[in-house]
């Protein structure tokens, strides 16, 4: 028999756009309501985002009133603030008051202040302190990715005394991991995994049973720093601590890998010169603005390309198949540019690539370079000479590829290396750099040799 997360998924993919559309043109709240309860958060929120920006407010205006935090914490942060703005006040405060203050903040720190008072009155006076000391936390830090809500046990307790701590609390929160061990200045000290309390005897003391791997984090800690800690030391949770070393939170797996996801996909969109923060629900003009720049700075550099190109305009004309085989050579150092770049920003961004193995990895991309460039130097010579019966263009074209072969593999990891040496965020304008290399010094290696050799 299917488990109700399956039933759950098979009915978010079973449901059309099309079937919620029909229902919001007929102005049909029962059938609204019909289709999305049944739906996981998550997906609730990826047909708020698919929809259009009417069909988004009929949406709300029917079904609004049944909407949680939890689906408003799942929506994409472009469209975010404009779904909160359409509903009631009462609506928003009664969805976001059963949430955990780290997922209050994550909806609070992308709206306007007057959205964001709107929230905050709205939330008991306990739960808006605790919202605001975070807020208060630079942003992308721990102090804004935390959540204040911590269970804690003094390091004597016996698991006895800490289980019925546990089942006499009134509040615990709706996930927790570890029951942190702290001394009498709330200082922590050690944590137990829930499967260590349930699996000891009452009578073990909980410093007895603590997790050998014990991580604190500082408040003002980048949160990219808390995502690689969380990432390479397998954490599952993390005590968040003040610059007095006390305790002021938690910060769980799932939030450390947003963080992480979130950095995966900002690399991404920086290589594609998109901007970070692009997203499928931008306008046009959004979308202008954030890729425009790119474009002319890349226009700019591709004009190297030209001028390059200009001071063999004679051995073009003496020669005009030149003209027809230049793009392969470019376009293929172009494509081994990026591999080797994708690879270097990866690296930079896990600190897989650092001072101590950049030597290495150096030679490496100089050998794979001088390797690939061997294998299509001779497919390519190969080819030159049967399509055009000159064996000497064929040694041209295998002599080029193998230059500008060894010249992406090299560029691709030197030009994110030197732009992070900088203090500049490598995924950010490598691209750019890179193909303007490979053109260059693609176009200069082919007309370069064609007008020594071939004329």
């Amino acid at each position: 028999m299917p488990d109700a997360a399956t039933e759950m998924r098979d009915a978010a993919s079973a449901l059309p756009v099309e079937a919620l559309r029909a229902a919001l043109a007929a102005g049909d709240a029962a059938r609204v309501s019909a289709l999305l309860d049944p739906l996981h958060p998550a997906d609730i929120a990826d047909l708020i985002e698919q929809v259009t920006a009417p069909e988004r407010q009929a949406l709300l205006a029917l079904w609004g009133r049944e909407i949680d935090g939890e689906v408003l914490s799942e929506i994409d942060e472009a469209i975010r603030e404009e779904v909160i703005g359409s509903l009631a006040p009462e609506v928003v405060a009664e969805a976001v008051r059963e949430l955990d203050t780290d997922d209050v903040v994550d909806i609070l720190e992308d709206l306007e202040e007057p959205a964001q008072e709107r929230i905050l009155e709205a939330l008991p006076a306990d739960d808006r302190a605790a919202v605001e000391q975070s807020l208060a936390y630079p942003e992308y830090s721990a102090g804004r990715l935390m959540q204040r809500e911590v269970v804690t046990a003094p390091e004597h307790w016996t698991v006895g005394e800490a289980i019925d701590h546990l089942r006499g609390a009134e509040w615990l929160p709706d996930q927790f991991y570890h029951v942190v061990l702290v001394d009498p200045r709330m200082r922590p000290v050690g944590q137990v995994s829930l499967g260590r309390i349930l699996s000891a005897r009452r009578e073990v003391r909980l410093r007895d049973i603590t997790e050998e791997t014990f991580h604190t984090l500082r408040a003002t800690e980048p949160d990219s720093e808390v995502a690689y800690r969380f990432n390479q030391y397998h954490l599952i949770s993390a005590p968040v601590v003040d610059d007095a070393g006390r305790l002021v939170g938690v910060i769980t797996i799932d939030d450390a890998m947003a963080v992480l996801d979130e950095e995966h996909e900002e690399d991404m969109l920086r290589l594609a010169g998109v901007g970070d923060e692009a997203s499928l629900s931008d306008g046009p003009v959004e979308t202008v603005r954030r890729r425009l720049p790119w474009l002319v700075v890349n226009l700019a550099t591709a004009s190297l390309s030209a001028v390059v190109i200009a001071q063999f305009e004679a051995t073009i004309a003496a020669l005009v198949t030149l003209a027809a085989l230049m793009p392969i050579v470019a376009s293929t150092g172009g494509i081994a540019g990026t591999q080797s770049l994708a690879v270097a920003v990866r690296g930079l961004a896990t600190r897989g690539l650092t001072s101590a193995n950049a030597r290495r990895v150096f030679r490496r991309e100089v050998a794979a370079g001088l390797l690939n460039g061997l294998c299509l130097a001779l497919i390519l010579g190969l080819a030159g000479w049967g399509i055009f019966g000159d064996p000497l263009l064929g040694a041209v074209l295998g002599g080029a590829m193998i230059v500008n072969q060894m010249v992406a593999a090299t560029g691709g990891l030197l030009v994110p290396l030197a732009l992070n040496r900088l203090g500049f965020d490598p995924a950010l304008a490598s691209g750019t750099f890179v193909t303007t290399l490979t053109d260059v010094m693609g176009f200069f290696a082919f007309l370069g040799l064609a007008s020594v050799v071939l004329l």
